[in-house]
């Protein structure tokens, strides 16, 4: 078993206990530092805080009062903290608390803490600043008004001065756009820490935010947390829910840190990703549980303005010990991936009752830089998931998404339009109770899917079923127990793949050049 420290600040640390358990630990635990009782200690990644800083720590773990497994780690320094309520803030529920709060963030000197209580805070949005942590203690709400009159917004492009390039603010579904501000917003900033028991609420709901949805009303709908060009930011712990739209959306930035977060929207609500990564580099997620109306994670860089502008393509993500729930998608790529995609890896998750566990969207339209490469999924339990692998080349989204350019399934000319889906591995998955099809991979003519490669996979389905498609394409039959359906890819291996109850072939195959079956 490995007992490690996996992520420290001043206040607080994240503690990983790898004993087989997937998002929980297999056995439960107590913990215990400098011996005394932290409580139990129940998922793989767990967070302790109230620590002092610059303090040394052991942390021991303790199964029916017998030692398992310890780690010792050295708190951070803090050079302040100032609580909110120092400056203002009612915590009341009731008086905008926005100035109040933002005045403390500002007013913090480098490695210091900002401290919101316990209390219910009401408030607009929030802007981070360098070189702080933000902690959002337990029983503390943020609170956003959902008054739309009240919120400034981030014009979507601003040329700079000296004509060299353009400066991104605001976007909307990979495009410069005017979008308004975050609930929590930070631009540029490098080296935040934001982190706690707290909570922040977005109220949004049918009667504000998510009615008329896709109409651009004054500027396009928040996000609960929108970091655009930033460093070294990490968001620990905190429960974020009811966003305006996709919940954290980090933008052409690097280095980040989302660790044992709580992701929170009903069902029925209309764009609410869970964590969308757009443009960015080496990006850790684990430990967080996801229950959304949308996508749990959609990894993104943008359309084919920005892919060929930028050339920045999303790349080097871990995804590890999540609980993805509800919502359209487990982890999905797309469909704004202009820049392409590339070595993902998502491993140790469980995914229930999503429609899909891995879901690509791509079509003609995103371009030559819209590589999506070295995907790998690893060691995931499914449960009610619809379908549990979906590769879709035909996505109709966007007003051009069902011309014929886009859904003929005829081989068109390759040009600088083209996407290209290569390699995806899948090991060590099984999933239970699925319902349309086991895999629906739907490659281009003109640029077939490279590889899918199967190892250690079992699918089961569920006893009762409604067919349904699988994919969002033009001319998909409905589905139910569907084995492995796949059209125009180069290469299929099959290693150890048992799908057991479908009707129809279990392998149902045109324009495939190769199946390998080790």
């Amino acid at each position: 078993m490995d007992f490690r420290l996996i992520y420290h600040s001043a206040r607080f640390a994240v503690l990983e206990m790898a004993d087989g358990g997937v998002y929980n630990t297999k056995e439960a635990y107590e913990l215990f530092l400098n011996g005394e009782s932290r409580g139990a200690f129940s998922t793989v990644i767990t967070p302790v805080y109230d620590l002092l800083p610059d303090t040394e720590y052991r942390a021991e773990l303790k199964k029916d009062g017998v030692l398992v497994a310890e780690t010792a780690f050295r708190t951070a320094k803090e050079t302040v903290t100032l609580n909110v309520r120092d400056f203002g803030a009612a915590g009341d529920g009731v008086k905008d608390d926005t100035l109040a709060i933002q005045t403390a963030i500002l007013c913090c000197p480098p490695g210091g803490r900002v401290l919101i209580p316990a209390g219910t805070y009401s408030f607009v949005c929030l802007h981070l600043k360098d070189n702080i942590d933000l902690e959002l203690a337990e029983g503390a709400e943020l609170s956003a008004t959902v008054d739309r009159d009240c919120f400034p917004y981030l014009p979507g492009m601003v040329r700079r001065t000296d004509d060299t390039d353009d400066y991104q603010l605001g976007t909307w579904e990979g495009d410069p756009q005017r979008m308004f501000c975050g609930l929590l917003t930070g631009i540029g900033v490098k080296h935040v820490n934001v982190y706690g028991k707290g909570t922040l609420n977005g109220n949004a709901g049918h009667d504000n935010w998510w009615h008329n949805c896709k109409q651009m009303v004054t500027a396009w709908r928040p996000r609960a947390i929108f970091l655009n060009g930033c460093e070294d930011v990490s968001l620990v712990g905190i429960t974020v829910k009811n966003s305006p739209s996709w919940t954290i959306h980090p933008y052409f930035s690097n280095h980040l840190r989302f660790l044992a977060l709580d992701v929170l929207n009903p069902k029925d609500s209309h764009n609410t990703d869970g964590l969308d990564p757009e443009s960015c580099k080496d990006v850790e997620i684990a430990g967080v549980h996801f229950s959304v109306g949308d996508d749990c994670i959609a990894i993104k860089s943008g359309k084919i303005y920005m892919g060929k502008r930028y050339k920045t393509p999303c790349q080097d993500v871990v995804i590890r010990q999540c609980s993805m729930n509800d919502g359209h998608g487990s982890v999905v790529i797309g469909s704004e991936i202009g820049a392409g995609v590339k070595n993902i890896t998502i491993k140790d998750c469980t995914f229930k009752d999503t429609d899909r566990g891995l879901r690509i969207k791509t079509r003609r339209g995103r371009g030559e830089d819209c590589v999506i490469d070295e995907v790998v999924f690893e060691n995931i339990y499914m449960d009610g998931v619809l379908t549990p692998f979906v590769v879709n080349c035909f996505y109709f989204c966007d007003s051009d998404g069902k011309t014929d350019y886009v859904q003929s399934k005829e081989a068109l000319p390759v040009d600088d339009r083209t996407p290209d889906v290569r390699r995806l591995c899948f090991k060590d998955i099984h999933a239970v109770n699925a319902h349309y099809a086991a895999v629906c991979a739907y490659g281009l003519p003109e640029k077939k899917i490279g590889s899918l490669e199967f190892e250690n996979v079992s699918v089961r389905y569920a006893a009762e079923v409604t067919p349904g498609t699988p994919a969002m394409m033009c001319g998909l039959e409905p589905m139910a127990k569907a084995g492995i359906y796949a059209r125009n890819v180069e290469s299929i291996s099959l290693k150890n793949v048992d799908i057991e109850g479908c009707q129809g072939e279990a392998v149902d195959v045109q324009g495939v050049d190769r199946i390998i079956n080790a």
